[in-house]
């Protein structure tokens, strides 16, 4: 169950990445992203109150709160940095580097949560998923606007993603996981409205584009429907595998923005891309 679990959310995190381009060309990235983490915020504690977990919020250890506390956090810091570089870059790039965060997170895994089955296989997927993430980031000269700090926007969103599994590996062990995802959700709303109005751009967020405030919602309810899948997997299976074939959502993202955005892939960036599938599904079959 667990494994299908986190095949969904693949598939809903690559509808995000693609929704969420849509929802940026005018609006400005800290606005869109504390949006879309509202919508997110409803659809995870209506999940969590149908679930039935919702009142079990006051009985959370300090524990399992602080962790998924800081998970949140590093969720917000991650989206922060991965929506301005989706402002600024090419979607099918900006995605590749993100998904880097799997080579953290897996390695991660098998060193802090001792998730040494199958250690041979796990480490040769991970090397070609590392691959796949530095040929699909391939640099050519940069056309638009923000250069080359896509990049470094793009990085950092690995880093706290991949912080953002470990931490709420940790948080969730005790905690019924739709819930866990909603108390999540709720520290990365107040940190990205924290954002907004720190920076003084509350004003934009009643002047959103009504075309792109659609994208930004159904980005927003992709990416909880994600979550909930996601956290499930985390919860109930093994993080190592969970992780990669979560990031199999880079197959669905490259697929709607060849349609989408008319972005095609080089030779070089294409074998990238079967790379990295191709390590998450051997980690699917044989770890």
């Amino acid at each position: 169950m667990w494994l299908a679990a986190a095949l969904l959310s693949a598939l809903f995190a690559g509808l995000t990445t693609v929704l969420a381009k849509c929802g940026i060309k005018k609006t400005d990235s800290d606005v869109a992203t504390a949006i879309r983490t509202g919508a997110v915020l409803l659809l995870a504690w209506a999940v969590a109150f149908a679930a039935g977990s919702a009142g079990d919020a006051l009985h959370i250890s300090g524990r399992s709160l602080l962790f998924l506390t800081l998970s949140g956090l590093a969720t917000g810091a991650s989206w922060i940095c991965y929506f301005k570089a989706l402002s600024v870059g090419e979607v099918n790039k900006v995605a590749a580097v993100d998904k880097s965060s799997t080579v953290l997170t897996m390695l991660a895994a098998i060193l802090i949560f001792k998730e040494y089955n199958h250690l041979a296989v796990k480490l040769v997927c991970t090397a070609a998923v590392a691959a796949g993430v530095c040929l699909m980031a391939e640099r050519k000269p940069a056309l638009k606007e923000g250069g080359r700090s896509w990049f470094v926007y793009a990085a950092l969103s690995a880093v706290f993603a991949a912080l953002t599994s470990i931490l709420a590996k940790v948080g969730i062990s005790d905690v019924e996981s739709n819930l866990a995802t909603a108390i999540r959700t709720g520290v990365v709303f107040l940190l990205a409205w924290g954002i907004v109005f720190a920076k003084g751009k509350q004003k934009q967020a009643r002047q959103v584009d009504r075309k792109e405030l659609v994208f930004i919602l159904l980005s927003g309810a992709a990416t909880g429907a994600s979550w909930l899948c996601y956290y499930y997997a985390v919860k109930h299976g093994v993080l190592s595998v969970v992780t990669p074939i979560d990031k199999l959502s880079i197959v669905v993202t490259v697929t709607f923005s060849y349609f989408a955005f008319k972005e095609r892939l080089s030779a070089r960036a294409l074998l990238g891309l079967l790379l990295m599938a191709g390590g998450a599904v051997a980690m699917a079959v044989f770890a």
